[in-house]
Parts: structure tokens; C-alpha cells; sequence
């Protein structure tokens, strides 16, 4: 019997079609159309830190160096003022097969893959995670499928993701390249269904216990090397798996007062589901376009129940400009001899920024770094900004404005970027589960759950529901304001139909 493969059709399957493709029934840990039990649902598949640490060394991920920047930690301290400048450290997630801390997200999967017996693995994503999967099913003997939002409208490819494209098909997988649209997830579950390959998403338990051992490598090197805890470690902000998975690390080896700072470049304005903006945009990972929106509602995804949740974890959150990022990437080559993508680039350029307000004693970590080259490479990409009619000069990078003006830096000290209000994203978070669960229909459950993903406490809960009950959630897509963010966009269940974080 022909199954109807209609867009419709396939929507209602979904969660068959997830059930099938994961081995995971997100029905178990269900609680409400809020709540669910989310450490139950971690602890699936029974793997240890070691045990995680054993299968990424089989495939050539973990261990990567950490570096002190010393030039750099320098340079800030010439303007920090007497008694500032925190020692800036790095670690190289670029050292990892494929280039990029996803290596540690795709290992997990593809080793459970092979475990299950699945003949390949699926993704859809249009930055390093596909190189990613495709690099670790290379090693694991799975066939490899990459679903990418490659082109605009006129047929015009973003360079960073065209390079992505080249890199999926060197490690041997099958890349489908769509333009920007709503047909990605669909495509994704047609994938899924029509070859039984295991979903190898972003947001499963096993991707985002990969990344455990990063946070896991930073708590132990710098305790090693230093003597003590990291005072902060600052972590770019997209989907959430990269600050979930390395703050669960951290706390895994005893790092309970270390801040966790989530970063993103500030693309307010840009509307990520936009024809029009998609390259206007010189960032396809790390910006707010991900970064807010999946902060106020982790569960927008390829899964039934996002296992990122970066709220849960982020102590502050630090905005930068497109601008600085280039700025701060020119930088790191020249004055500490090493090249690599912007991208990764943006949690150093908010490192610069906390540096100078921290004490010389303390010691900040730039938690990852991404290989770089031709299509990715910020000269590449700011002349790809100029080819789609967007002014790039020096000055005051406070001018800068997304999709129209990138202004570099004249001076480090004019690196500062700015902070986010957590408070905003936090009650956007609330207004989402309002649209979710009326107020009158939450039970205490639900309060403790929202309290933990929102990293604050019932009391807090409780006055922001009688504060927001009854206001709407989420308006036009191209405020800045956190409640509406541009975003990837989400059905009523908050399941994304298109679009996934870089």
C-alpha cells in the first residue's frame, strides 16, 4: 500500500516517524503539555561520562587543547585599567575530526546508530553539524544524509554554507540542498521514513550528552593547570546544545560556582524564515535569530522534547555585533597566530568584553573554536555582505545594524557588546507555556518544572504567571523585543517546520 506523502499526511506521522527513527518515546516522560521529565529522559541509554569519553576517542574527538591567549589577554589589559584584565584561555574544539565541538554531538549519535543496527543517519542543517555526522559516519560505516537550506529565492547560496555543502560530500554523505522555506522539516521526516536511517539530530539525549565531555575537559585542565575553578566560561548561544551540554560537564566534575555566559551576534531585525534576509545575514550560527527564541522555548524542534535548554543553565547573556566578531577574528590571528571561522569567533569577542571588567586573577574561558577556510573565512564573508548591498566600514561598532551596516572596530577597547536582559527572556519563556497550559490548568509540577528550565525559583514562577496570565505570548516577527525575536519558525506544538541552527 502507497503511503500518502503529502505534506499533511507526513505532519500527522511525525511523531511515528520520530518514534521509528530514534528509538525514543518521548510519551514515556510526558507530563504535561508543559512539564516532562527531563533528567529521566538525559539518563537514557545508560552512558557514563567515560563511556562517552571511550566512543568519541574511537573516532578522533575529545582531549582538544586549551590555550592561553596571552597576547590577547595582554592587549585588554592595556585598557582594562589597574588591577582588570582576566587571563583569557581557549579551548580548540578545531582539533576535533571535522573542524568544530558538533563532532562531539555527532559521535554519540552515530555510535548508537551502529549499535541499533541502522544501515545510515539523517540530519538537516546547514553548518558544521552536518560535516559532523557526515565525518562520524564515515568512521562508523553509515551511509550519510544531509538536508540543507542552501539557497535564497534566486538561486544565490550563503558561502559559509555552500563550503558546508563540499565538506558533507568530502566525508562521503548525500547532501539535499532546498532553498529557504517551510519544506526542510518535511523533507526531513520523508528522509527518515522512505530510507529508516536514525535521526541524528541536534536535540536528541545523545547529542547533547556528547558535549558534556567539553564542559567535563574544561573543569579538569583548567583546575589542573591553575589550581582552581574558571570564574567564567562563555558560551555561544544558537539552538542551546552547545551551553546545555558544557555546563552539564562543568557541574559533572565539580564546577558548581563557575558563571555560564551564553553569547550571540546580535542580528535583531533579521527574520530567519525571510527570503529576503537569509543573506543578509553574515552569521548562519550563534545569533540571536536562534539564540532568544530557543531560550524561550527550547521545544521548537526536529524532536518532540528539546534535551537543549539553555535557560536552565546561563548565568548572563552577553550580545555582540557582527561587526566586533570580524574585528576580534582578524585579531586572534594576528596577534595570537591562529585562524579560525567567526562563527566560533563570537564567544572570544565576548570573552574580550568580560575580560576587561573582571580582576587579573580570574580566568575566563572561550569555551570553542570552528575551523575556518574559503567559504566560511570573514574576508569572504564581509565581501558577500558588500555584494548584497550592505555598507562595511570602520568606526563605532555600536552603529552597526543587521542586514544593512557591519562597522568594525577602530579599537579593542571599543569591543563591549552588551548584555541581554534575562529577565525579558525569562518571562518571554512564561508567556510560551501560558500559550501552552492556561494558568488556572498548572499544577505544582509545572511551576517546579518552569522554575528549573528558567533558572530561577517557584516564588519567581508563581509572580510572573500573575503578572503575564492572560498576556499574549508573541507578536510580529521582526520586533526585537525577546518575546518576538525573529525566529526559526514553529507550529502550535512549537515544533519547527523549517530552518534549524547552524
Amino acid at each position: 500500500m502507497t503511503r500518502d506523502m503529502s505534506y499533511d499526511a507526513v505532519m500527522a506521522r511525525k511523531n511515528e516517524i520520530m518514534k521509528a527513527s530514534l528509538g525514543i518515546d518521548y510519551d514515556d516522560f510526558e507530563q504535561s503539555p508543559i512539564a516532562f521529565d527531563y533528567e529521566r529522559m538525559m539518563a537514557g541509554g545508560d552512558f557514563t561520562l567515560e563511556d562517552i569519553a571511550r566512543i568519541q576517542a574511537e573516532t578522533k574527538v575529545g582531549n582538544t587543547p586549551l590555550y592561553e591567549l596571552t597576547n590577547l589577554t595582554e592587549a585588554v589589559r592595556e585598557f582594562a585599567g589597574p588591577g582588570r584584565g582576566a587571563t583569557i584561555l581557549l579551548k580548540d574544539e578545531a582539533a576535533n575530526a571535522s573542524g568544530s565541538f558538533k563532532a562531539r554531538r555527532a559521535s554519540v549519535s552515530c555510535y548508537e546508530a551502529r549499535r541499533r543496527g541502522y544501515e545510515g543517519v539523517a540530519t538537516a542543517t546547514s553548518g558544521n553539524y552536518g560535516a559532523a555526522v557526515a565525518s562520524q559516519a564515515a568512521m562508523r560505516r553509515l551511509r550519510c544524509i544531509v538536508l540543507q537550506e542552501v539557497f535564497d529565492s534566486r538561486g544565490v547560496g550563503q558561502p559559509e554554507i555552500v563550503e558546508k555543502s563540499r565538506a558533507c560530500e568530502a566525508y562521503g554523505a548525500e547532501v539535499q540542498k532546498l532553498s529557504v522555506g517551510p519544506e526542510l522539516f518535511y523533507q526531513m521526516l520523508v528522509t527518515l521514513e522512505t530510507t529508516g536511517f536514525f535521526n541524528a539530530s541536534l536535540y536528541t539525549p545523545f547529542g547533547i550528552r556528547g558535549v558534556e565531555t567539553l564542559g567535563a575537559e574544561i573543569g579538569t585542565q583548567v583546575r589542573e593547570r591553575y589550581g582552581k575553578d574558571p570564574e567564567a566560561v562563555v558560551v555561544t548561544q544558537a539552538g542551546g546544545g552547545n551551553l546545555t551540554g558544557t555546563a552539564r560537564g562543568l557541574r559533572l566534575v565539580g564546577c558548581e560556582d563557575t558563571e555560564i555566559v551564553a553569547c550571540s551576534v546580535d542580528l535583531s531585525g533579521l527574520h530567519m524564515g525571510s527570503d529576503t534576509d537569509f543573506n543578509r545575514k553574515s552569521f548562519t550560527t550563534g545569533h540571536t535569530g536562534f539564540g532568544i527564541p530557543f531560550a524561550t522555548w527550547p521545544d521548537r524542534t526536529d524532536v518532540p522534547r528539546n534535551a537543549a535548554r539553555s535557560l536552565r543553565y546561563m548565568d548572563s547573556y552577553h550580545l555582540v555585533t557582527q561587526g566586533e566578531v570580524f574585528y576580534i577574528t582578524e585579531l586572534l590571528t594576528k596577534l595570537e597566530g591562529i585562524e579560525r571561522g567567526p562563527a566560533g569567533n563570537t564567544s572570544v569577542t565576548a570573552a574580550v568584553a568580560l575580560a576587561a571588567q573582571m580582576d587579573r586573577d580570574d580566568l575566563v574561558v572561550v569555551q570553542e573554536t570552528e575551523y575556518t577556510g574559503a567559504g566560511k573565512h570573514h574576508n569572504r564573508q564581509l565581501s558577500f555582505a558588500r555584494e548584497n548591498g550592505i555598507e562595511v566600514r570602520v568606526g563605532d561598532p555600536r552603529e552597526n545594524v543587521p542586514g544593512e551596516v557591519i562597522v568594525l572596530p577602530e579599537r579593542l577597547d571599543q569591543v563591549a557588546g552588551r548584555p541581554q536582559d534575562l529577565e525579558a527572556v525569562r518571562r518571554s519563556y512564561v508567556k510560551n507555556a501560558l500559550r501552552r497550559l492556561p494558568a488556572q490548568e498548572w499544577s505544582e509540577n509545572d511551576v517546579a518544572f518552569v522554575a528549573a528550565d528558567t533558572h530561577t525559583d517557584e516564588a519567581w514562577v508563581r509572580a510572573a504567571l500573575a503578572d503575564l496570565a492572560g498576556t499574549p505570548a508573541a507578536g510580529d516577527a521582526r520586533t526585537t523585543t525577546p518575546d518576538t525575536h525573529p525566529h526559526a519558525r514553529g507550529d502550535a506544538n512549537g515544533t519547527s517546520t523549517t530552518g534549524s541552527p547552524r
